[in-house]
Formats: C-alpha cells, structure tokens, sequence
C-alpha cells in the first residue's frame, strides 16, 4: 500500500475514533433509530412471512441475464496468460504464434495496452473497490504467481483459449517470500481493519491468566480458502463512443462504476455498470484484474470484448480467505467465571493491500471479562491479494475462541451451554455500550430444547457399530453494519384505477432475496400490494451506492427507502392542496395504509394516492432521497447471533466424520422474509461444514502458486455430506434499526467451525485445533 493510502486510512481513523467518542454521548433521541420504525409494530402483513423470490421464475426459465450472458455485435472473446512465478519481471513476450493462431483479434500486454490509472484499493476513498495498490498491465512486474499479464482476443472463447496456450513468457525472477517461516522472519506488524487497529487491552489479562483457578491455552490454525461462486467472474463490455458499458457480476454496483471512471479518466456519467444477477458472490465479487483487461482491450481492438474466467482463472485472479494462526487463553474461577481472555495471533497479506482477517472482531462482544487482550498482528507473503470471504475474521476467528470455550467446559467439568450462559455480558465488554438487542439466552434454551441436548453425554460414550457419535456446540456472532451513501428514488404513478410504485435502489441481487426483501418493505411502507411495487436494482444509473456485503444492504436500503417515503409524504401532502382531508396536517402527523395517507392517529382523515394525483393532474410524483448517517453503530453495540449444535458420526477403523443433525438458533431481529432468511441460514451452515471438515487452498511455498485450482482438487460440501438442517429464531426486534432487522447473511457461517469440531471431540475425546479436520487428524 502507497504512502498516499496509508496517510488517508490514517486520517480515517482519526476521524472514526472521534466521533466513537463524541457519538455514545448524545441522546438516544438524536441518533437514527432513536425512535422505532413503524414496521416493527406491523404485525398482520406481508413482513415475516414466507414469501417466494420475485426473480425466481425468471431464474428457473433461465431468462435472468448473467454478466457471461449479455451480447453486444462483432463481440470478441478474451482469454489470460498468467505469471507462474512469485515475483520479479517479465523480460520475453513471444507471441508471434497466438497471433498467427486462428481468429485471432489481438494480443496485449504490458507492451501495448492504453495506458491507465491505477484503480484506487478498497478502503483509500469512499468508492474505490481496487484489489490492490497495483497498476493493471502498465508494466513489467510480476507480483505473484498467477497474475494475468498476457491477454488474447479471438473470435471464439476456444481461440481465445488455444491462442493464449501458445503464448511463452520468460522472466527474470526476484527474491520473494512464499512461506510463513520466512514472512515471520521479515517481521510482523500491528493488524489494521478498516482503518483501526485490530487491538483491544482492558485490564491485565495475562496476570489474570496465570492466576486463575482453571485455564486453557492454545493455538488454533485455519488454512486459505478459495471463492467459489456457481457463476464464474465475467464481464461483457464495450466502448460506445467515449463512453464504457459493462455488464459485471458485483456486489458494488455504483462504487465499481466510479473505479473504473478513474481507471480511464471518465467522469462517473460516463460509464454505465450493471449487474442484474449475481450468482454467488460471498466477498469476492467486486472489481479484479479481468474487468480493466477486458474494457482496456475493448478500447485497443475497437471491438465489445466478454471476459469469462475458468474456474481455475478465479483462484489465480480472486482472491480469497488468508491463513491465521490465533492463540486463545482463557482463565476462569472454579465457578466458571471469566477472569482473563485473550485472543491474539497472525494474519498473512500480501504487500499490495491491507486486508487481514480480523479474526478478533467477535471475540470483542461476545463474554463479559474484566481482562482481555485482542490483537491481530500481520506479516506479508508475495501472493495474491485477500479479500473479503463470507463472515470475514468471524467465521475463523470463532473457531478458535468457541472451541477453546468448549475446552474449559471439560476442564471446569460445566455444560458448554451453561458456561456460556454464565458469562453473558450486560453491555459491550469493549466499548462499554449498551447493547441496542441481545437475545442470545433465548436462541441458546430454545435450540437446546429443540436439539435434545440435555440427552448429550461424555465423550466417547455413544457409539453406533463402527460410528462413534458426538455433539457440540458454539456461539456465532457478527456486527450489525450499515454503510452510508445509500439513497433511494420512489415514483409513485397513477395505473388505471389505482396506482403502482417503482422503488429504485444501487444495490445488487447475488441470489439471497434482497429484491423480494426490498419489495416487501416498500409494499408495507406505502401501503400497497406486492403486485403494485417493482424494484429496480443492479445499475450504476440509480442514485446512490449500496454495497452487498457486510450483511448490511437491507439495513441499509431500509433507511434509504424510509427517508424517501418520509419525503413522498411531504410531497403528497404539498400536492393535495387545502381541498384534502389531510389540510393543515404535517407529514409526521401522517402515514401510509391501504394505497393512500392517513392521519396516524384519526385514519378516518385520509385520502387515496389516486385521489390526490389526480386532483393535482399529475400522473406520478418522484422523490430521492439518501438515507440518515449511520450513527447508531457508535451509539449500540449491535449485533447478529446464533446458538449452533452439531450432531457427527466419526468411524472408528477409517476417521470419516460425517454431520448427521445440525440446528442453528438464531438472534437477528425481526426476520423480514422467513423463506429467504431461512435458505440464508442453511446456506451459511453450509459453507461452515466445509470449513470445518474439508475447504483448504494448497499453497506451494516454494513457488506461490496454488495446487488445487479446481473443483475437482479444492472439496467442497456436496448433498451427501450435509444434513436436514433446522434453524429456528428468536423474531425480536431490534428498537434501533429500520425494520428492527439485523443481517442475516454472514451469521450462518459463523461458529460452525467450531460446533464441528466439539462434536468430534465430543464423539471421540480427540480435540483437533487445525482446519480442516480431516481423516488423517483422526486415526
């Protein structure tokens, strides 16, 4: 990362550490969420049944548009050469056989591609989404093996293909660092997330530690891992005139567009990005290598390009989750109270970005402990560069802090359940806040009562014929967010007798329901039928920018969507003139209820939305408006939970584990669509079930290079190695947020790691601290 970057993630911090303190200290009153949302008292509609995704016909019909799918005339077709060293230079391009190859259109690199910007890196300024602080073939360094630096237009994607297998690179390596052992030996760094370091200290938690009356010490690992998305990265693009057109596969829409804008000095009106169906995206679907090679090739040939890549072509260019070794000590009173925790280790990254897994963030709120030390410290390998992969720090950081929890439970010789009861806190062990809703207690007695865990006994004394049987459990935790800049445009128009609405959101569709969630909401904020509102999503076009990750973008296109209903009211109100009903009324005197606005108090003062556009002879009104700042993140400690218990079946002569019953309980708020909520949960088990017992990118560390690029190579949960899953929840609304929702997209994943594997100590009395558990760490 430049200098340049450094400065301003440090002057964001200074800022964020400012108003952390300024913030907690005013009025509830005037904080977003001080006062409730009327939806959370809406209780007889549409909100928190289960309600069928609107795009799912489409989907099923294959008539949903995917980035790979979109067609422009005279297309060409790309395919990349990547580096197969860690770093140093390229000093040979032989090409003349690819461009002597069949259809052949063009081959670029370094040596004649436009010249460009370096995309700004995620984090530097409120839109750059760049992978890393690197230009993009400008020139001949390699970073790591697997970097595209070779890319080949064709008539055809074979080739494409063909072509660029015909290309030869030589180079002129350089010392790099591909191990760990040699990352350590050139130095380990404080940790940064987001700006802030990664380090919490209260008290003396190692003095505590060595007073305690019981204690567990131990080091957990976790691997690398690889997205997987069912669709590959893609983009189709095209120059027309001076303007770029890109049909991407993102999860940052609007954020993207303006990227690209400073990729090739274009004001942000001119480029147009859409991206109307995302299948699958988890972190990694955001601006990588491929989509500036694509459109800097559309420029240089004067053709539309489409740049698909392989599965393997994701792992050398996407990246994914990095390693961490974590220490977790924790020390207890005979009675099982937290007297000192501790939380610390390393996290790898490459040189060219800064993104660490943060593996402490939900360690930081989730037991009440008067001594605590947390810390994420760094060092550097040449690879490719980290990113975001579902629940972020949570899902590994868990594994480590709730499998040493079940490890003071045998040593204390106490329930895990009960020992985790024992040490709720009643405000936020770090911060000091007070929690804006926290129910955990509630998922954990439900869970247990549905799970039957009262019947669970010692380890190893279960047993079916060869199969040794176990159950665990753990707790899952992830923040609330809600990233500013989200804004939302709403026409309300007449349609024959009555009138319809189009609520218009920058936000991105990736499979898990958020049109359908967004649909819901509006349909009961306006107080119209779901057959009345359309959403409109997925372009760079609409205002604002929301981005899909962090479990955030329904919180965030609810306070969007609130603020511009807030000011359709006043606009409505304007236009009804002194002839309406409504006379005299202030907007927050008034609410919406079946297709028009009424008196909150006296719904007999109303009038139909029909009503009041014909009479001031308009046939729609619009309004925008972009959602309050995010200050209830400062103000609560607010979070998503999750009470998980697993149930496995472990073979004595062969160590196959397979999960035979899992529940996951789950404390998330109100749950706004209980069908899509539900396959978000399942989803995220999933993927923890992978996690646990077989996802692990094998990293050559004497060359950098990925082995396993492949779903053949890289194991994946298939349908014989998942179970019924249950999930039930708690449906108690948060005051303090829109709808009383928490996210629910990253909770699933997270805590499974370690629900599996104290099941398997559980069902066998070995404990395992390495992911994955494999056979071999079980014979």
């Amino acid at each position: 990362m430049s200098i340049v970057d450094t400065v301003k993630q440090g002057a964001q911090g200074l800022v964020q550490g400012a108003m952390t303190k300024l913030v907690p200290l005013a009025p509830d009153s005037w904080i977003p969420g001080g006062v409730p949302d009327p939806l959370i008292q809406h209780k007889h509609g549409l909100i928190g049944t289960a309600v069928s995704r609107l795009d799912g016909p489409l989907k099923v019909k294959g008539a949903a548009p995917f980035a790979a799918e979109f067609r422009f005339d005279d297309m060409a077709y790309c395919a990349l050469v990547y580096a197969t060293i860690p770093r140093g230079r390229i000093t040979v391009i032989d090409a003349a056989a690819a461009e002597a190859a069949p259809g052949v259109v063009l081959v670029m690199s370094h040596l004649n591609a436009p010249r460009m910007n370096k995309p700004p890196a995620f984090g530097s300024s409120p839109h750059g989404v760049g992978p890393a602080d690197l230009t993009i073939f400008q020139d001949d360094r390699v970073h790591w093996n697997g970097q595209p630096i070779v890319a080949v237009l064709a008539e055809t994607q074979e080739q494409a293909d063909h072509a660029a297998a015909l290309v030869e690179v030589a180079y002129a390596a350089e010392s790099s660092t591909t191990s760990l052992e040699g990352a350590k030996a050139n130095g380990i760094a404080q940790g940064l997330f987001m700006g802030q370091p990664l380090l919490n200290e209260i008290g003396d938690a190692e003095g505590a530690l060595a007073k305690a009356a019981v204690r567990v010490d131990a080091v957990y690992r976790t691997p690398r891992h690889n997205h997987n998305p069912i669709e590959p990265h893609a983009a189709t693009i095209a120059w027309v005139g001076d303007e770029l057109v890109i049909h991407d596969a993102s999860q940052m829409v609007t954020q993207q567009a303006q990227t690209l804008g400073e990729v090739f000095d274009l004001t942000p009106e001119q480029v147009r990005l859409t991206s109307p169906y995302v299948g699958g995206g988890f972190g990694s679907k955001g601006l990588w290598d491929h989509q500036v090679i694509g459109a800097a090739a559309a420029k240089l040939s004067g053709r539309p390009v489409r740049i698909a890549l392989s599965r393997e072509g994701v792992y050398r260019v996407v990246g994914g989750r990095t390693l961490t070794e974590q220490r977790v000590a924790i020390g207890a009173s005979a009675d099982g109270k937290f007297e000192a925790l501790i939380h610390t280790g390393l996290s790898v990254m490459s040189p060219h970005n800064n993104m660490p897994e943060p593996f402490i963030l939900g360690t930081r709120a989730g037991y009440a402990c008067p001594n605590i030390r947390l810390q994420v410290e760094v060092t550097q390998m040449n690879m490719l560069a980290n990113t975001f992969m579902r629940a972020p720090g949570e899902a590994v950081g868990t594994f480590a802090l709730e499998s040493a929890i079940d490890e003071l439970a045998v040593a204390l010789g106490i329930d895990p359940v009960e020992l985790r009861l024992l040490n709720e806190p009643d405000k936020d062990p770090t911060t000091g806040l007070p929690f804006s809703s926290r129910h955990i207690d509630t998922a954990w007695r439900d869970g247990a009562a549905r799970f039957g865990w009262s019947d669970r006994g010692a380890p190893g004394a279960r047993r079916e014929g060869e199969w040794l049987v176990g159950t665990g459990c753990a707790t899952g935790t992830y923040p609330y967010y809600r990233m500013p800049g989200a804004e939302a445009r709403i026409t309300l128009r007449r349609d024959g007798d009555g009138v319809s609405a189009l609520v218009e959101v920058a936000a991105a569709e990736m499979g898990m329901g958020t049109s359908t969630t967004t649909a819901i909401v509006a349909a009961e904020r306006l107080g119209l039928p779901l057959d009345r509102v359309e959403v409109a999503y997925g372009d760079s076009a609409i205002p604002g920018a929301i981005m899909a990750g962090g479990s955030q973008q329904t919180a965030a296109i609810g306070a969007a969507v609130i603020a511009a209903h807030n000011a359709l009211v006043a606009e409505l109100l304007t236009l009804a003139g002194n002839d309406s009903p409504l006379a005299g009324l202030a907007a927050s005197e008034v609410g919406s209820e079946d297709g028009g606005l009424a008196k909150l108090d006296d719904v007999a003062r109303r009038e139909s939305y029909a009503s009041i556009l014909a009479r001031a002879q308009r046939d729609e009104v619009t309004v925008i408006k972009a959602g309050s700042p995010p200050l209830e993140l400062m103000h609560w400690s607010m979070h998503s939970h999750s009470a998980l218990f697993c149930e496995v079946k472990v073979n004595a002569v062969t160590g196959e584990t397979r999960v035979s019953r899992f529940l996951g309980a789950f404390d998330c708020g109100r749950i706004l669509n209980a069908k899509t909520a539900a396959s978000q949960f399942r989803g995220g088990i999933i993927m923890g079930l992978g996690l646990a017992l077989m996802e692990e990118t094998q990293f050559d560390e004497r060359n950098g290079r990925i082995m396993n690029p492949s779903l053949a190579e890289y194991h994946l949960p298939v349908h014989l190695d998942v179970p019924e899953i249950d999930v039930i929840w708690t449906d108690i609304p948060d005051p303090h947020t829109p709808m009383g929702a928490h996210g629910v997209g990253e909770i699933g994943i997270t805590g499974v790691g370690a629900a599996v594997a104290n099941a398997i100590y559980n069902a066998t009395g070995r404990r395992v601290r390495d992911l994955p558990i494999t056979l071999d760490k079980l014979l």
